[in-house]
């Protein structure tokens, strides 16, 4: 069984006590304990940016960020800003459908016709990967 690490500041350390005393406490078969070993052992590596099996989260919140800024601009009706930033966020992360949500809403608020959007996602390969937009 794999050893978990207590590492980081003390919300960390501290969580990871607690978790190591439930895992303990709570009557769990060994093939239960094993897995949330390993489950939070993945989850403390990828924390502390080594190489975690998932995403890295920096890279998660990247995304998240772009598209946040991309509603402060929909929010100051700056709407050209908004597209390029939901743009960015799509390329990072072309499984964002509120990013998606937010132009066509955009598109629609200025009679903008849609199809432009899409050329412009088929050009940098989103569209082909989620397999929308073929009749344009």
């Amino acid at each position: 069984m794999p050893r978990s690490r207590v590492n980081g500041n003390f919300i960390d350390k501290t969580s990871s006590i607690v978790a190591n005393i439930l895992l303990q406490i709570i009557p769990t078969t060994s093939g239960e304990k094993k897995a949330f070993t390993y489950y939070r052992d993945d989850f403390l590596n990828r924390m502390n940016d080594r190489n975690g099996c998932w995403l890295n989260p920096k890279e998660i919140m990247r995304n998240y960020i772009l598209y946040n800024i991309g509603l402060i601009h929909t929010s100051n009706r700056e709407h050209t800003k908004a597209l390029e930033y939901y743009f960015q966020a799509l390329e990072r992360n072309p499984f964002l459908p509120q990013a998606f949500n937010n132009m066509a809403v955009i598109c629609h608020y200025e009679n903008r016709p849609f199809y432009r959007v899409i050329r412009k996602l088929r050009k940098l390969g989103l569209i082909k990967l989620l397999n929308i937009g073929n009749k344009l």
